[in-house]
């Protein structure tokens, strides 16, 4: 009976893995022409990366569910580096990029990309939906946007202006217009006409739409699927000593790599079944965007999307998402004439739906109200990704996550009082270079007390850097050289040892000081007059606390009254 049940289970799994596949593959077929219209290349290399994501990424045993392919989020990156390298150089890019993906997953860094800070993850994510979003509104009206994202923005008037003057490319608005709505709304369609993919239903209405008679909008051009391979020659690979290939094959590994863990982490979230196992991923990944570099196809990164299609389906394992790869290849080999009737206006409201998710505008409220550190971090890379490009915007955003994380590391608690004949001050916390303005402060204001003793008491601070020690002691240096007599107390683990400190000399008043066990230091006695030869060093032991008081004696005008 046991065995029977299994089989049953077996089957089970079998026959929903195979309908997962199909959503899976309904989905991401649209998705796939659109990003690779939008990144400037002929939608075949789209459909090519599909393939890829599925067959050779779906294959690989780093994750269970979730599903790679041409991503969004990639698609203004790749435009640009198209416009300024050539489509030619993109299969070399995306190869070596592919290349430094596996290295990392072998080396065991793929955890490494989860110690970015999600400000900028989200604010990258943010920064690419916003310009995703202004450039596919060109399309959406039979129009070719500007170039860059605020050329895009400023030209939204004239554009606007040019749909209303004409027809065609006011029906070609309203079937992208249409797709947006659909897309935000179809999911709440009650029965099973709601699960079917919002992407597909409007590719349906805009095929039925631009059939119709008096309708000319443009519609997408499809090639031969195996024409459209170019593998990388010997001429793209001399392309490889400009900077700017360079560069792009960096900014590919990371983005590519941070997408594809982050959406790996997301899509864990939605499902109880074997989590991610994140380097193994990452040489997956980097396996598919090696084959896509050779076949001079898009770069390729787990997509959210069609994950969450795919668990949503009720997909169990890996199956799903490599059969999705398979029916996208024999969709574009058998049918391609259907694909030519798919109004581009339909694919550009796909892309404005998809860089809308990305951008999030709800997260901005939510990491307002969570953390405003962080939202400064996370407005400030958005920003700078539109005003700029991807890679100078995560780059500002991680400056800005280490110097906001460096500001919190260095917490330093100073309070300061007089207490009869002594100005105290007491340090605790993190005590670094961006708190010296704090500390010498704090210091001016001891000497400025006009008293004969001054304590400074560190022992509470955990770590103090060269800076602030330098500090700390070059203002003891100079109150003990006019005469002021400074207790100093650096931070240290007390540890019990034997012996006893030196005595000072006798009759000289004493600072009540902390019950505290302390290395017990040289016992070189000191001369009887300041002429004498010098001190031992102050300096404890390996194994000491930071510890040293000043035990010369006060000068005649400073004796008005006992130190207690």
């Amino acid at each position: 009976m046991k065995g029977g049940g299994a089989k049953a289970g077996a089957k089970g799994d079998l026959v929903t893995d195979i309908t997962a596949s199909l959503v899976v593959f309904l989905v991401a077929l649209p998705l796939c022409i659109g990003v690779a219209v939008a990144s400037g290349v002929p939608a075949e290399l789209g459909i090519i990366s599909g393939v890829i994501g599925g067959l050779v990424v779906g294959a690989a045993r780093g994750s269970t569910l979730q599903v790679s392919g041409p991503a969004a989020g990639l698609a203004a990156l790749v435009a640009e580096t198209v416009a300024e390298v050539g489509v030619a150089m993109l299969g070399v890019i995306v190869l070596f990029a592919g290349l430094l993906q596996i290295i990392l997953g072998l080396v065991r860094l793929g955890r490494m990309f989860q110690a970015i800070s999600v400000a900028v993850v989200q604010g990258m994510l943010a920064g690419i939906g916003v310009p995703l979003m202004f450039s596919q509104a060109y399309p959406m009206a039979d129009a070719k946007a500007p170039g860059t994202a605020l050329e895009n923005m400023a030209g939204l008037p004239g554009l606007l202006a040019g749909i209303l003057t004409d027809p065609q490319a006011m029906i070609a608005t309203l079937l992208g217009v249409v797709t947006i709505v659909l897309s935000f709304v179809w999911k709440k369609v009650p029965g099973p006409a709601g699960k079917i993919p919002a992407a597909l239903v409007a590719v349906g209405i805009g095929i039925v739409v631009a059939a119709l008679p008096g309708v000319d909008v443009k519609t997408l051009q499809v090639g031969n699927l195996l024409a459209s391979v170019s593998l990388p020659g010997p001429e793209q690979f001399a392309g490889l000593a400009d900077g700017a290939v360079i560069t792009a094959i960096l900014t590919f590994t990371v983005i590519a790599s941070a997408e594809s863990l982050f959406t790996a982490a997301a899509v864990d979230r939605m499902h109880s079944g074997p989590r991610t196992r994140y380097n193994t991923e990452l040489i997956a990944q980097g396996a598919g965007n090696t084959v896509a570099g050779i076949l001079g196809a898009l770069p390729i990164t787990a997509v959210v999307a069609r994950s969450s299609a795919n668990v949503q389906a009720g997909a169990k394992t890996r199956l799903s998402r490599t059969l999705h790869g398979l029916w996208l290849l024999a969709f574009a080999l058998l049918l391609p004439q259907v694909l030519a009737l798919i109004p581009i206006s339909v694919l550009a409201g796909v892309l404005v739906h998809s860089g809308w998710k990305l951008f999030g505008p709800a997260e901005f409220p939510k990491m307002w109200r969570q953390d405003k550190g962080e939202f400064a971090v996370m407005t400030l890379t958005t920003l700078v990704i539109v005003v700029t490009a991807l890679l100078e915007g995560v780059l500002v955003g991680l400056a800005a996550g280490i110097v906001l994380a460096a500001l919190r590391m260095s917490q330093t608690a100073i309070r300061q009082h007089v207490e009869d004949d002594t100005a105290k001050v007491v340090m605790a916390g993190n005590a670094t270079f961006l708190r010296l303005p704090k500390v010498i402060e704090a210091l001016e204001a001891a000497a400025a007390a006009g008293k004969p003793r001054i304590r400074l008491d560190l022992t509470g601070v955990t770590h103090l850097d060269h800076a602030c020690r330098n500090q700390v002691e070059e203002f003891t240096a100079q109150q003990r050289g006019l005469g002021l007599r400074v207790e100093l107390l650096m931070p240290g683990e007390a540890k019990p040892a034997g012996g006893r400190a030196a005595a000072p000399p006798a009759g000289e008043a004493q600072a009540p000081l902390p019950k505290r066990p302390v290395t017990a230091m040289a016992e070189e006695p000191w001369g009887e007059s300041m002429g004498d030869s010098a001190p031992p060093s102050p300096w404890p032991t390996a194994d000491a606390e930071w510890f040293y008081l000043d035990t010369r004696p006060l000068p005649d005008d400073q004796r008005s009254s006992p130190v207690g």
